[in-house]
């Protein structure tokens, strides 16, 4: 009998280091979870700077202004592209650990192998996040974590974005030409002083539009306009409310790019803002490799969607035909122009 006790004794005693080991466990590994996949930044708003940087080396700093983004020689950036990322910031959950038997191999290909994303809360260092491969079932990706409260964690895991399904790495680049604005014009009337456009093929069809006061001149190679629509003249003014570039150069070198700026432009426009400001966009025709049939029916060499633009800081982009030609073709707005061709 006094065995049974003696047993019964030991046995809860047992029962209850272990649980208390248990208990203890679970207290630390909790707590020691926190700085393993802790990387969320639940108020986004704060977040005033984000520095990229990928595995080739290239490297972005994105700075907030205000409302507004940009890098740091105060380019604009895409705001598509920030939204991508703060999203992350605030959805980004636990998946799960990574297998006993892979721990190490992806530990230390993280070692070498990352996009690491420093994140600025208030302007000062918050968090970095090391982006590794993708999740073996591409729903999320591993990664690791480093912050200014708990410092840089040891092991990766696996982390995911609530509510979506696929891999968060290929939101963080550092390729400046994939984080470039490409808005050219956002202005309204009011806000235009003067326009030149410039037909580099048929001078009779150049036309410039100048603000007098709260009038407007319409002119062609310095002469007046007759029978000018004033009305006419804020519906062309209302096209610079939102012109974007189509895509960014991804294909042509440095070399190709000087000699596409070394042939003649097909026409030049030039804008004037009230504020001063002045932007002037040179437009080069595309060479297709077969002809194309142009809107009069004539088979060209020449691409007949897009165009090659220099921007003001030399740089080339490729614009739609579709969304400039009411801006160059200035006799669609001043029917005046069609006797001048």
């Amino acid at each position: 009998m006094r065995k049974k006790l003696l047993y019964g004794l030991l046995l809860t005693a047992l029962v209850a280091v272990l649980a208390y080991m248990a208990y203890d466990l679970l207290s630390r590994r909790g707590k020691s979870d926190e700085t393993l996949f802790n990387f969320s930044i639940s108020d986004t708003n704060a977040i005033t700077a984000i520095k990229i940087r990928d595995g080739f080396g290239k490297e972005i700093m994105l700075i907030k202004k205000g409302n507004d983004w940009q890098d740091e020689t105060g380019n604009c950036v895409s705001r598509s592209n920030i939204s991508y990322i703060l999203e992350a910031a605030k959805l980004i959950e636990f998946k799960g650990y990574l297998p006993d038997s892979s721990l190490e191999k992806f530990t230390n290909l993280m070692t070498t192998q990352h996009i690491k994303v420093d994140f600025f809360v208030h302007g000062a260092w918050e968090k970095t996040w090391y982006i590794g491969p993708p999740a073996q079932d591409h729903y999320g990706q591993i990664m690791l974590l480093e912050s200014a409260k708990d410092g840089k964690s040891k092991d990766p895991v696996m982390m995911r974005i609530r509510g979506l399904n696929g891999i968060i790495g290929p939101r963080f680049f550092a390729d400046r030409k994939q984080w470039m604005c490409t808005s050219i014009f956002a202005l309204s009337p009011d806000e235009i002083q003067s326009v030149n456009v410039e037909n580099l093929e048929n001078s009779s069809l150049s036309f410039s539009i100048q603000k007098n006061q709260k009038q407007f001149d319409v002119r062609s190679q310095g002469v007046p306009l007759s029978q000018v629509d004033t009305a006419n003249i804020y519906r062309y003014l209302q096209g610079y409310k939102k012109v974007h570039y189509n895509s960014a150069n991804f294909e042509l070198s440095s070399v190709q790019c000087d000699s596409v700026r070394n042939t003649k432009p097909f026409a030049k426009l030039t804008l004037r803002q009230t504020n001063g400001t002045t932007t002037v966009l040179k437009m080069f025709r595309i060479r297709s490799i077969e002809p194309q049939r142009n809107e009069l029916g004539e088979m060209v060499n020449m691409d007949l969607n897009v165009f090659w633009a220099e921007l003001p800081n030399r740089s080339l982009v490729k614009c739609q035909y579709f969304v400039f030609n009411p801006l160059l073709m200035g006799y669609v707005y001043f029917p005046a122009l069609n006797n001048r061709k």
